[in-house]
C-alpha cells in the first residue's frame, strides 16, 4: 500500500512545535498517561468478560492509535520521523495494528504558525531578512517531520524552494528516539532479549545528520554534479548564500508527485521505474553513495521536460566497495539458471550481507533464501519484472511475518544493510503502486 497524499498545508491550520525538553517530555507524559489509562480500563473490561488480555492487544487499539499518532505528529522532529521510518511499507511488512498506528504519521504533518516561522528565520538570517525577497509565501507548499518548505522569490529574480527546520528538532533527537523506543518496547512486539541499543544509536546519528541542512546541501550539490549531464533527471540547484544549518535554499522545480501517476500511460510509468532502478544501481555499484529515504514525496515528475525530479538528500549515506561486492555476488547467485548449484553462493552472500548469522537455525536460513529466490524467479524466467505479479508481495509478507513470530529468530542486520534494504523495499512498493513492468535484465547486465 502506498503512502497517502499529504494534506495540503495551505488548507490546514498551523500548530506550534513544542521545542523545550520539558514541554516535549510533558507531551510524551500526557500520551503515556492516556495510553496507560486505556490499558487499565481495557484490561479490566476484558477480565470481566473472562478474557485474558495482553499488553500488545491493549496498546494497539483504535483509540490508542489516534492518541499516539496525534501526539507524535504534534511533536514532529525525531519522534514523528521515527514513526515514519518504521512505517515504510505500511500494512505490507508490519503487523497490521502497528502499521496502522505508524502509517498515519505519513500524512499528518502540521506546519508552524507564522509567528514561530518568523522567529526561526530571524535566528537563521537575522532581522530584516524580508528585504532580500520580492515574495515569500508564508504558507508552506509542503510540511514533513523535520521541516517545511516555502516558495520564495529573491529580489534578484531567483525562484526558490526553501526548507526550514522546526525549532528544537536537533536538541530533542536523542530523547525523542529513546521515548519512541519505550513505546516499541511497551507494545510487546519486539522480544525483550533483543538489544536495540546499536540500532537506536545509529538512528540518533542518522537523524542528527538529517537535521544538519548544511550537510544536506553538500549532498544536494554532489548529486547535482553526478547527474549534471543526464537528460533524465533534475536535481535542484543549491543556493548557498541563503543556506544555514537550519535553512536549505534550492531552486524551485516544477513536477507532480510520482504516486499520482498510477493512471498515467503504461510507458510513462515504466519509464519512471526504469530510471529509478537504474539510478539505484548506479548509487550502489558505481558511486557507493545513496539517498536511502524511499519516501515517495522525494520523487516528482516533470511532464513538460519528461524528467524525474529528485528531492531531499538528508538521508544520503556512504558505504564501502565491499558492500557493493556482496550485493553483486547476491545478484549473480540469484540470477543463476541452476538454483540448486548456486544456493551455497547465495547463502554465503546473504550471510556476508547480514540477513542472518552463522548460528541462525537452518530452517530460518532456508526460509529467507526461499523468499529471495521467489522474488528473483521472474527475472530468471523472462528478464522482465512485473511489479504486480499475482500476490507475490502478499506471499513474501506472510513468509516474513511467520519468521518474525518465532521469537527464537530475531536478527538485526548491520546498519548499512538496513538502510539499503529500506531503499530497495521503498522502490519496490513504488513500482507496485505504479504497476510497472520493466526490462530488469537490461538494467542489471552491466553489473553482472
Amino acid at each position: 500500500m502506498a503512502p497517502p497524499l499529504p494534506p495540503n498545508p495551505a488548507k490546514s491550520r498551523g500548530r506550534a512545535v513544542p521545542r523545550g525538553r520539558l514541554s516535549r517530555l510533558a507531551a510524551f507524559g500526557s500520551m503515556g498517561a492516556g495510553v496507560a489509562g486505556s490499558l487499565i480500563s481495557g484490561g479490566a473490561r476484558q477480565l470481566a468478560q473472562g478474557k485474558r488480555p495482553t499488553v500488545a492487544g491493549l496498546l494497539l487499539t483504535p483509540a490508542n492509535a489516534t492518541r499516539i499518532t496525534s501526539q507524535l505528529a504534534n511533536l514532529r522532529g525525531a519522534a514523528m520521523k521515527m514513526g515514519q521510518l518504521m512505517s515504510m511499507g505500511g500494512a505490507e511488512f508490519l503487523p497490521p495494528e502497528l502499521g496502522d498506528i505508524l502509517g498515519r504519521l505519513r500524512a499528518d504533518a502540521q506546519h508552524m504558525p507564522p509567528k514561530q516561522l518568523e522567529s526561526v528565520l530571524d535566528a537563521s538570517w537575522g532581522r530584516g531578512w524580508r528585504a532580500r525577497f520580492a515574495r515569500f509565501d508564508v504558507r508552506p507548499i509542503a510540511a514533513a517531520s523535520i521541516g517545511q518548505v516555502h516558495r520564495a522569490q529573491t529580489r534578484d529574480g531567483r525562484d526558490l524552494a526553501i526548507k526550514i527546520q522546526y525549532p528544537g528538532v536537533r536538541q530533542s533527537i536523542d530523547s525523542d528516539v529513546d521515548n519512541v523506543a519505550t513505546l516499541i518496547r511497551l507494545s510487546g512486539l519486539v522480544p525483550a532479549a533483543i538489544d536495540l541499543a546499536p540500532m537506536l544509536s545509529e538512528a540518533k546519528r542518522q537523524l542528527h545528520e538529517e537535521a544538519d541542512y548544511q550537510r544536506e546541501a553538500g549532498c544536494l550539490a554532489e548529486f547535482g554534479a553526478l547527474l549534471a549531464d543526464s537528460a533524465d533527471f533534475t536535481v535542484p540547484a543549491l543556493h548557498a548564500d541563503l543556506t544555514t544549518r537550519d535553512v536549505l535554499a534550492m531552486s524551485y522545480v516544477r513536477g507532480v508527485a510520482v504516486e499520482s501517476l498510477d493512471d498515467a500511460p503504461q510507458a510513462t510509468r515504466d519509464r519512471i521505474m526504469t530510471l529509478l532502478i537504474g539510478l539505484l544501481l548506479r548509487e550502489l555499484f558505481d558511486w557507493q553513495v545513496m539517498q536511502t529515504d524511499p519516501n515517495f514525496a522525494n520523487y516528482r515528475y516533470d511532464h513538460e521536460a519528461d524528467r524525474l525530479v529528485l528531492l531531499d538528500f538528508g538521508a544520503t549515506r556512504r558505504f564501502g566497495p565491499e558492500i557493493a561486492d556482496r550485493y553483486r555476488r547476491l545478484m549473480i547467485a540469484g540470477l543463476a539458471a541452476d538454483q540448486a548449484t548456486a544456493r551455497p553462493m547465495l547463502q554465503a552472500a546473504m550471510q556476508d550481507i547480514g540477513f542472518f548469522g552463522p548460528d541462525t537455525p537452518a530452517r530460518h536460513q532456508d526460509s529467507i533464501i526461499t523468499m529471495f529466490e521467489q522474488g528473483m524467479q521472474p527475472l530468471r524466467a523472462t528478464g522482465r519484472f512485473d511489479f504486480v505479479m499475482g500476490d507475490m508481495l502478499g506471499d513474501m509478507r506472510d513468509r516474513g511475518l511467520d519468521i518474525a513470530k518465532d521469537r527464537d529468530f530475531w536478527h538485526i542486520p548491520p546498519i548499512d544493510t538496513l538502510f539499503l534494504q529500506r531503499k530497495f523495499g521503498g522502490i519496490y512498493l513504488l513500482g507496485n503502486r505504479l504497476q510497472a513492468n520493466i526490462d530488469m535484465a537490461a538494467l542489471l547486465a552491466p553489473y553482472r
